[in-house]
């Protein structure tokens, strides 16, 4: 199992039903705005923005927030902030790579939020480059398995549009892309009549760290504290952890 893939679909559908579906509601539409902010209000001329509304959809966000949230980012309504992406590196414990993601409009801030979470977790910050090399700047595209679409499906549907590689993740599977094909191996998708849970740009690792129970509880833990932050947007670590783990951890 994937630190990039697995968990954080894991945590996606976790979030939608615990007390943080507020939280990651916040975070969809702060994407969207910043999407129609940066590419333009129509989301049928802007990849970024389209996918942004998808996946607000995709965990319930209302379409009034949504819709709001493109009117903002486009000028059209007032009360939007200026964001800006940083991206810090760090350690977690077990010598595991962690790429933190963060859409701030107060870097120190976000900055303080990301150190604290850290450290108080058993890890550390690095200083920028010192783990970055180890990640990988991809196209990603989940596609659930819940409506019965099979490896072969999807690796039919796009093996055409550049698609690198179709990974089995259990309850779906991951399209793996360079990022300027996320959009035709997502539109290939679409043609074939697959539904998809996610389209986006993402960070793989090239290298992964095995864990024991101990360290994933201790890395899943800190995870957990970074994505608390308001200012955090992602987080991706290059850890693996064996179904037998995941299993005693529940």
């Amino acid at each position: 199992m994937s630190g990039h893939s697995k968990w954080a679909t894991t945590k996606h559908k976790k979030a939608v039903v615990d007390a943080k579906r507020g939280k990651l509601f916040a975070k969809l539409i702060k994407n969207v705005e910043v999407a129609a902010r940066t590419g333009g209000g129509d989301p049928a001329g802007n990849p970024t923005l389209y996918d942004a509304i998808q996946k607000a959809k995709k965990n319930s966000v209302p379409n009034e927030n949504i819709d709001r949230a493109v009117r903002r980012g486009a000028g059209l309504e007032g009360g939007g902030a200026t964001y800006e992406t940083v991206t810090y590196e760090g350690y977690a414990p077990g010598g595991v790579a962690v790429l933190v993601q963060t859409l701030t409009d107060n870097r120190n801030r976000a900055a303080a939020d990301v150190r604290t979470a850290l450290t108080r977790n058993g890890g550390s910050m690095a200083d920028p480059g010192s783990v970055s090399y180890l990640f990988n700047r991809k196209g990603v595209v989940i596609v659930s398995k819940a409506s019965g679409v099979t490896e072969d499906d999807v690796l039919a549907a796009v093996l055409d549009a550049s698609a690198e590689e179709v990974n089995d993740l259990g309850d779906s599977f991951e399209v793996v892309s360079e990022p300027h094909d996320l959009v035709a191996v997502r539109t290939a998708l679409q043609q074939a009549g697959i539904d998809y849970e996610s389209a986006e740009a993402a960070f793989l690792p090239s290298v992964e760290v095995p864990l024991d129970e101990d360290q994933a509880r201790r890395v899943f833990r800190l995870i957990e504290a970074l994505e608390d932050s308001d200012d955090v947007q992602d987080v991706y670590a290059n850890y693996s952890v064996s179904d037998e783990v995941l299993e005693h951890l529940g």
